[in-house]
């Protein structure tokens, strides 16, 4: 059976008249299935742990909504094993369908769920807070300058105006230029963890602008963090920024946005299997853009192959 949790208020309102298509096509079609429409924030996670414990051998929950209601859904899950999980994207970002390859258009984004079998695993983050809060992810989760711009850009009259105009993933790219300069910089410890090289090694990162941890390659509405990271490798993939002026920072931004910075001074890419770390001040932390709260010590680490997707 195919389960849609469906967010109306995506995209500024665009996701109500994508679900009215998805809706139209199912019938004409004459797929089985039931629909759930969130109500409020949060509401997607509850749904989703309702669907994914019914007495169905054939649980096909499918997401209609932006990055955020996608990350509820997959935080409300309970049992992997007897899901598997889709989306129709209908945000701004939608960093998860760029990340899996979903087609932005609905006719075609739902071809692909009805056509897929059983489809593929995935891995999944998680970050686990020193109030002992776990958010899993699936596009990245991050400390700093990402972090304090999702945090502003769920509220943002920037992004729901430019929504309007189809240009929501722009509001990022403001936010994060109007950010930068007023934010201060983290005095940051990181122990990274890697089963491969049985190592851990522990660095100390001054004037860390942000640490962003990939799932996906690109955050942001399509910021290539780190282009190289991939959904099914068992890692996270690292991007930080240290020991560099905000100024040059901001200089930088268009040589980020291409995917050309791995070998720019300041900036970390390195794939790892878990890190903790810790600050001296408050660190603003996003899930999948989703902020989580101010924290000084985190846990991150990924669970591999878990995530069933129709895709």
């Amino acid at each position: 059976m195919y389960y849609f949790i469906v967010n109306y208020y995506g995209g500024s309102g665009n996701a109500k008249r994508t679900w009215d298509k998805v809706n139209f096509l199912l019938k004409k079609k004459n797929i089985e299935y039931k629909a759930y429409v969130t109500k409020k924030a949060g509401h997607a996670r509850h749904l989703a742990e309702r669907i994914s414990t019914l007495e169905d051998d054939d649980i096909r929950m499918i997401v209609v909504g932006g990055d955020g209601t996608i990350n509820e859904a997959v935080n409300g899950i309970k049992d992997f094993d007897r899901v598997s999980f889709g989306i129709i994207p209908t945000g701004s970002g939608n960093d998860f369908a760029r990340g899996i390859n979903m087609p932005k258009d609905p006719e075609k984004a739902l071809d692909v769920i009805l056509s897929a079998d059983k489809g593929r695993r995935i891995d999944v983050g998680e970050v686990i807070t020193d109030s002992d809060v776990r958010r899993r992810f699936l596009i990245s989760s991050g400390i700093g300058l990402d972090a304090i711009v999702c945090k502003k850009n769920q509220n943002s009259k920037i992004k729901n105006g430019l929504n309007k105009l189809k240009l929501g993933n722009l509001s990022y790219i403001i936010l994060t230029i109007t950010t930068l300069f007023k934010m201060k910089t983290y005095k940051v410890k990181v122990k990274m963890m890697d089963d491969l090289t049985k190592d851990d090694e522990e660095l100390k990162l001054d004037d860390l602008i942000f640490l962003a941890s990939m799932n996906c390659p690109a955050e942001g509405g399509g910021v290539p963090m780190n282009p190289g990271a991939k959904l099914d490798d068992g890692k996270l993939s690292i991007c930080a920024v240290s020991g560099i002026p905000k100024w040059k920072t901001f200089f930088l931004l268009p040589t980020l946005c291409r995917g050309k910075h791995g070998k720019k001074k300041g900036f970390m890419l390195k794939d790892l299997e878990g890190m903790v770390f810790e600050s001296e001040l408050p660190m603003v932390l996003h899930a999948d853009g989703e902020y989580v709260g101010d924290v000084t010590r985190i846990e991150m680490f990924v669970i591999h192959d878990v995530l069933r997707v129709l895709a």
